[in-house]
């Protein structure tokens, strides 16, 4: 008889029979192959892409997503390079032991980004960062600081018109 993970509210963990019936409101239940699938899909990943990258063939990926079969330790470490949450996938819990509730609750909804919107948040985050930074008097010169890796901030006193041409010119 096989079992199936079930996470309660509370985020407690409990080991339940495949057969038992259980009620809505008390346990989600979700397995180890939906998990992986709905990590691979946060990623971005199809299943021949992802499979590549765990050392499998596709038939081996879809029977993992349909808890066929369980991946080997080398799959799940080579996964997780790519930014999958072992955890959750092996237990149904988020990592994230060290984190405060709040802390969580944004890691949790980061999660659910797309690429773009995952990066307007770093720009964000980046910013409110340097502007907590030392603070000019109004009465100095002029100072324009221009950082960041992926969201480009600018800071500093303008005082003059200022022309920021962005990209490439057209052909």
């Amino acid at each position: 008889m096989g079992y199936h993970l079930c996470t309660s509210l509370s985020n407690d963990v409990n080991i339940v029979l495949k057969n038992v019936p259980v009620k809505e409101n008390i346990c989600v239940m979700t397995t180890f192959g939906q998990r992986l699938k709905e990590e691979r899909k946060r990623l971005g990943f199809t299943q021949p892409d992802f499979a590549a990258v765990g050392g499998v063939e596709k038939g081996a990926q879809i029977n993992y997503e349909q808890d066929k079969r369980f991946p080997s330790a080398d799959y799940l470490i080579a996964v997780a390079a790519l930014g999958v949450d072992t955890h959750y996938v092996l237990l149904g819990t988020l990592s994230g032991d060290g984190l405060s509730d709040d802390e969580k609750e944004l890691l949790a909804g980061y999660r659910q980004l797309d690429v773009r919107t995952k990066a307007r948040v770093l720009g964000v985050v980046e910013g409110a960062n340097s502007a907590n930074g030392p603070q000019q008097s109004p009465t100095s010169a002029a100072n324009v600081t221009f950082h960041g890796t992926v969201g480009q901030q600018i800071t500093g006193n303008i005082t003059a018109p200022q022309t920021i041409n962005v990209g490439r010119k057209k052909k």
